[in-house]
């Protein structure tokens, strides 16, 4: 099978019929056409189209390794740096699709799925047949071009580093017994985004405080395998008109506490079990986090040029641009913009080839900008907030529009070069983008996208090599000659 199309995509999401809960209650209609999912399932599908339009087939996809069919370019395994090019403008074609919204576009489960598949000898430790295990899972989501939602991360019963789970029943989810088919897990695990509206459940051990051997496991299953349930967050989509509600309507990407009851994992899906070792190694020493944070700073980079866009045309459309902290607001943007474009570019300029033969970027100029990016998104927002000020307060719906008070609204709210209508439409989308549910939530989610800033901060100081630095300066200190005394 080559790269689907977003008509194949959901011709496999209405056959999934996941068990998925909203509001206390199972959702028995099909996920497509429920209103807290229809959207971004749509949306996914359109990415899908994208990936085999006549234009784009040739940097959307590349020969499949295994049958020659053309697969999509977010499985590539690169070995140069020229692949880690082409892995980039993929990524730039998605992420403009959808204003870099979506955080769990299908290239990011793909590019993980590929750097942990790379480095499958990891695993083998445990057992060859794992090994075999991780490199068939990644060839069959090659091939079938499967979309994957996942989860590191336990519930947050209590964040202490001293916490131990001592409750009679798991919480959070581990290995409970060993049969001859395969793991049985119980607990839950969160947090699964997009959680029911992928083909398959990629769990991995989570960083958190639980260090017992029964919570080191990783796996992949199918998203509608017996005993798993998606429980949902609150919708934050809050109608289907574009005009009311221009990013929610078609990104609101779900977010989903899995819960394992019982749940059999069978052999063949298995990576690893109650073996920490693997799971530090496998994470540290695969190219998985480089190549995560590779897809992520493109997206997040893309997101910055959408919002520095919204901003000047804000600005036009308020005729503001005179004010020196409008220009100040701006510049601001820019700088963030160019310094994350530069570390991204630096990244793939100092790519090596790991040990085990894939081109992975540089780890540290991408550290570097996840981390910058968890700082500037919100103050970017704010800054957005104030050039928008008192005009997002009081902000007309299309329905308005549409009624006997439309005349009204045209009169009274238009702007100095454009009509009621299209000012009313931009400023909707600045305001759902910086003060609703939606925009909320955007912001938190960039703020702890990669996990901790903190934590972050400190796999950035504690592997960026200083040594050279310290020796030119204790080497300017032996240069410089005590002054002789008069």
């Amino acid at each position: 099978m080559p790269a689907i199309s977003g008509r194949e995509f959901l011709q496999r999401m209405e056959a999934l019929k996941p068990n998925v809960w909203l509001k206390g209650q199972a959702i028995t209609e099909n996920l497509i056409s429920h209103p807290a999912y229809k959207g971004a399932i749509q949306t996914k599908a359109s990415l899908y189209n994208l990936q085999v339009e006549k234009g784009a087939i040739d940097f959307m996809t590349f020969p499949s390794p295994f049958t020659q069919n053309r697969v999509g370019m977010s499985y590539l395994e690169p070995k140069t740096i020229e692949d880690l090019q082409k892995r980039r403008k993929m990524i730039e074609y998605w992420a403009n699709a959808t204003c870099g919204m979506m955080g769990r576009s299908p290239d990011y489960m793909n590019t993980a799925l590929m750097s942990l598949s790379a480095a499958s000898a990891i695993v083998s430790a445990q057992d060859e047949e794992f090994s075999k295990n991780l490199r068939n899972m990644y060839e069959t989501a090659l091939e079938q071009d499967l979309s994957f939602t996942h989860s590191f991360i336990n519930p947050q019963v209590n964040r202490s580093s001293a916490f131990i789970e001592t409750s009679g029943q798991p919480i959070a989810a581990k290995v409970i017994k060993k049969t001859a088919e395969g793991l049985i897990i119980q607990g839950a695990r969160l947090l699964a985004t997009e959680g029911g509206m992928t083909d398959e459940v990629l769990i991995f051990p989570s960083g958190g405080n639980q260090s017992g051997d029964e919570y080191a496991f990783a796996f992949s299953i199918p998203a509608n395998t017996k005993g798993l349930k998606f429980i949902c967050r609150e919708p934050f989509h809050t109608g289907e008109s574009a005009f009311n509600y221009p990013l929610s309507s078609r990104f609101d990407e779900m977010d989903t506490l899995l819960v394992f009851d019982h749940v059999l994992v069978p052999w063949n899906r298995v990576f690893f079990y109650h073996r920490q070792d693997i799971a530090f190694k496998l994470f540290n020493y695969s190219g998985f986090i480089s190549h995560a944070l590779h897809q992520v700073v493109t997206r997040q980079t893309v997101k910055l040029q959408f919002l520095i866009g919204l901003s000047q045309l804000l600005i036009n459309t308020l005729d503001v641009s005179e004010y020196e902290h409008i220009k100040l607001k701006l510049s601001d943007m820019i700088l963030g913009l160019e310094s994350m474009q530069a570390l991204l570019l630096k990244s793939e300029a100092e790519a090596k080839i790991d040990a085990f033969g894939t081109m992975t970027p540089s780890i540290h100029p991408l550290y570097a900008a996840v981390n910058l990016f968890s700082k500037l998104y919100p103050h970017y927002i704010s800054l957005l907030q104030q050039i928008g000020a008192g005009g997002l307060m009081l902000l007309p719906s299309e329905e308005d529009f549409a009624s006997p008070i439309g005349k009204d609204i045209e009169q009274y709210l238009q702007g100095t070069s454009v009509d009621a209508k299209t000012k009313t439409k931009l400023f909707r989308l600045v305001w759902e983008l910086t003060m609703s549910s939606f925009g909320t939530r955007q912001t938190h989610y960039e703020r702890y996208f990669f996990g901790d800033p903190i934590r972050l901060a400190k796999n950035l100081y504690s592997g960026y090599a200083r040594e050279q630095y310290i020796e030119r300066v204790t080497d300017f200190l032996n240069q410089t000659k005590e002054r002789p005394h008069d």
